[in-house]
């Protein structure tokens, strides 16, 4: 199988450096840019358009694969319902992203988009049924699951779109936490080959837009923005791997104690940001829908890092959650661990607080 993700994998992030430069000409033609702006970390006009090559690249290495199992007989690679409501899904998210960074759209109306688009999955059968102990919660009745599934993929949509705000950020977390959801589903053998293969394919896409991103420079037309386009892409894919990794279903995989811990895990620090800067609206009056400067990547700015050092710093205390959890779990129940991850955050979060006190 190894062969065949490898395969996904440099199909996708070929197509990528392909389709990015084809955009980046199509920007500047049509002076497509994210333009700076006081909130704005970026001191140029930059196109916004990256996210455009997501979708189209991981389809391409997809469709590829399928069709040479298909061609050659083997029927370890099913696609099934669930696997076409999320290309559905996906593909509406896409298209609101891309129509958004064309034009613009009310985050109001963003947000129906995404909630109609994540019943798609309930209505294939896909839903939160289990908690697996988590605070105390096992079997979920469809009625209470289907309304939580929605909220948990609105969720993380919302979270990876609003953490995209310094260069590699939402890039660097999603392939964080893709590389633990294909390890997983590796893990667990034939019956997740298909979404293994999706994924290797949106990593291949992830790792050609980083190159542009980190890399490339605003002089020569090689640096571009992801984009809503690639953002909520993104943060759908990562809700729909969340939601089907912790679905308890015996027909495809034993019931598996860790099933919700592990997406916790992989997702904590962009969801906990959202959570964050959520109550810190609340509690100031301000709008939720409302872009502001309080994301852990502008505090950490302020502070005195630079953009690659901030990223450094957030990439690198997510993966020392995942450690941290990869220690704990055998040890604790998920519901402590959890607890712990919510009050390092927190700690964390006071000592950048702290920093800024002293340097104002």
């Amino acid at each position: 199988m190894t062969i065949f993700l490898l395969g996904a994998f440099l199909l996708s992030m070929i197509c990528g450096l392909v389709f990015t430069p084809l955009i980046l000409d199509f920007c500047k033609r049509k002076k497509l840019y994210d333009l700076p702006s006081e909130r704005k970390v970026h001191k140029n006009a930059i196109p916004r358009l990256g996210g455009i090559s997501f979708f189209p690249s991981m389809m391409i290495a997809f469709a590829i694969m399928l069709l040479y199992f298909t061609y050659s007989g083997n029927k370890e690679i099913a696609f099934n319902t669930w696997s076409a409501s999320y290309i559905m899904g996906v593909g509406i998210i896409y298209l609101t992203g891309i129509v958004d960074d064309l034009v613009g759209l009310k985050a109001k109306s963003k947000f129906f988009v995404q909630i109609i688009t994540a019943f798609l999955l309930p209505m294939a059968g896909l839903y939160i049924n289990n908690l697996y102990g988590l605070f105390g919660i096992d079997f979920i009745p469809y009625y209470i699951g289907i309304p939580l599934t929605i909220f948990v993929l609105v969720f993380i949509d919302n979270a990876i779109n609003l953490i995209d705000g310094i260069d590699g950020l939402a890039a660097g977390l999603s392939l964080i936490a893709l590389t633990g959801f294909l390890l997983y589903f590796i893990h667990y053998g034939v019956f997740m080959h298909t979404y293994s293969i999706l994924v290797a394919g949106l990593m291949g896409a992830l790792i050609a837009f980083l190159y542009f991103n980190l890399f490339g420079r605003a002089d020569r037309n090689t640096k571009i923005f992801m984009g809503d386009s690639g953002s909520l892409s993104l943060g759908f894919t990562l809700g729909f791997l969340a939601v089907k990794c912790a679905m308890d279903n015996c027909n495809i995989w034993e019931t598996r104690p860790e099933a919700v811990i592990m997406p916790l895990t992989l997702l904590f620090v962009p969801t906990a940001d959202v959570v964050r800067v959520t109550l810190y609206r609340l509690r100031h009056g301000r709008p939720l829908f409302d872009a502001d400067n309080n994301h852990i990547h502008h505090k950490l700015m302020r502070t005195g890092l630079s953009q690659h050092q901030a990223l450094a710093f957030i990439l690198l205390l997510a993966i020392g959650f995942i450690i941290l959890n990869s220690l704990l779990y055998p040890l604790l129940s998920s519901t402590i661990i959890v607890l712990i991850d919510i009050i390092l955050f927190c700690l964390i979060n006071v000592l950048i607080n702290s920093r800024l006190k002293v340097l104002s």
